[in-house]
């Protein structure tokens, strides 16, 4: 078994009210794995990532990711690890409106603490948005919107990337233009975690981890 990216040892997570979102769950991935997690609404998959991005602290059980446990951080050491770490890629994008699409994009970089103007704008080149960059999120399609979330998200160039339904928003045409992005960042050896609803995207990834009550209830292998 290779060096694993994340690991979850029995990883339990309870909210107020007795409310089991996850319940027992171990899970490894290796780096340079692709995996999809898939569920139904309310399986669990949202707190997942919460506690894979450090943004929630399990109850029980331990949540590693590139040998760091994630419990023992407290916020401040919680976020920069996920600044320098992690790529994160959202469905809803989260952009600063009144910032062009460079400017979303260095803005993680600013967070980051270095700046670099010529980096950005390679990244979105590579994404084929190198014509969109002085656009407003609100002058671009929902597919360039979504590129644009890549690049932030790589554009620090993060060991891990997570993704929450990163083709939710679109048509079939930009969904398919995204999955191709997300098979080239895999062939490149990045890890991804991919949260999606959608079977014939996850079949896309390398294995697919089925979750249902907070359980992992399958895990599959492509052939």
């Amino acid at each position: 078994m290779g060096q694993a990216a994340i690991r979850l040892e029995n990883v339990s997570r309870v909210y107020p009210g007795g409310i089991r979102a996850l319940d027992g769950v171990s899970l490894h991935i290796e780096q340079g794995e692709w995996v999809a997690v898939m569920g139904p609404s309310g399986s669990g998959k949202t707190t997942l990532l919460n506690l894979l991005d450090g943004l929630d602290k399990p109850t029980a059980g331990r949540v590693l990711v590139l040998g760091t446990d994630l419990g023992r951080l407290d916020p401040d050491e919680a976020a920069t690890f996920r600044r320098e770490k992690i790529g994160l890629i959202f469905q809803g994008f989260h952009f600063v409106p009144y910032l062009t699409a460079l400017e979303n994009v260095m803005l993680a970089q600013y967070y980051h603490s270095i700046v670099d103007k010529k980096q950005a704008c390679a990244i979105l080149e590579r994404l084929g948005m190198a014509d969109r960059t002085h656009h407003l999120p609100s002058q671009l399609s929902g597919g360039e919107q979504q590129r644009v979330c890549i690049a932030r998200a790589l554009v620090n160039e993060p060991q891990v990337v997570l993704a929450d339904e990163p083709t939710g928003n679109l048509d079939e045409r930009n969904e398919a233009e995204v999955m191709n992005i997300f098979r080239d960042l895999h062939l490149e050896g990045k890890t991804i975690l991919m949260v999606t609803h959608n079977h014939d995207i996850g079949r896309r990834s390398g294995s697919q981890v089925l979750l249902n009550h907070g359980r992992i209830v399958r895990q599959r292998f492509t052939a």
